[in-house]
């Protein structure tokens, strides 16, 4: 973490951070009564939250089964060298590849997608095949979703 991080993560910064991540349609005016600061000082530290790259964005959180997307299951690909960058390109076509981090380990990629139905989760690792070894788990559900972090998250302790 630089130094300027370091001033904007102070206990204010991280109480904002928070506040943010569990309701981020927060007007400044609600965000600052909640950490103790005025409109224009609470909208000054989220600008420089935002400029610092430590807020990166908004985002509504979407029930994929409400929206005709029930399954959801995670792909991890073992993929060789040279193919990763067809395989990144056809993951940013794909509307359903909703995540796809690069890994250490035995796996090369693990991909969050979601789909309508298993028949379309078999045509999508098909078409995830010609880039490697697939190997899928369907999730049942989430007992843990999306916590906010906080700044606990950046002590280990022992």
């Amino acid at each position: 973490m630089t130094l300027d991080h370091t001033k904007l993560l102070d206990e204010v910064g991280w109480r904002i951070l928070a506040a943010l991540q569990e309701e981020g349609r927060l007007s400044f005016a609600e965000l600052g009564r909640r950490v103790g600061l005025s409109l224009p000082a609470v909208a000054e530290r989220v600008r420089r939250l935002e400029e610092a790259g430590i807020i990166t964005g908004y985002r509504a959180e979407v029930n994929m089964a409400k929206i005709e997307l029930p399954i959801m299951a995670f792909i991890r690909m073992n993929t060789p060298r040279d193919q990763y960058p067809a395989l990144i390109a056809l993951l940013n076509k794909l509307p359903q590849a909703l995540e796809c981090h690069h890994l250490t380990g035995s796996e090369s990629f693990i991909i969050k997608i979601v789909v309508t139905s298993i028949a379309d989760l078999e045509t999508l690792i098909g078409q995830l095949s010609a880039f490697g070894q697939t190997s899928t788990s369907i999730v049942l559900s989430s007992p843990v979703l999306k916590r906010v972090i906080t700044r606990e998250a950046t002590e280990i302790k022992g």
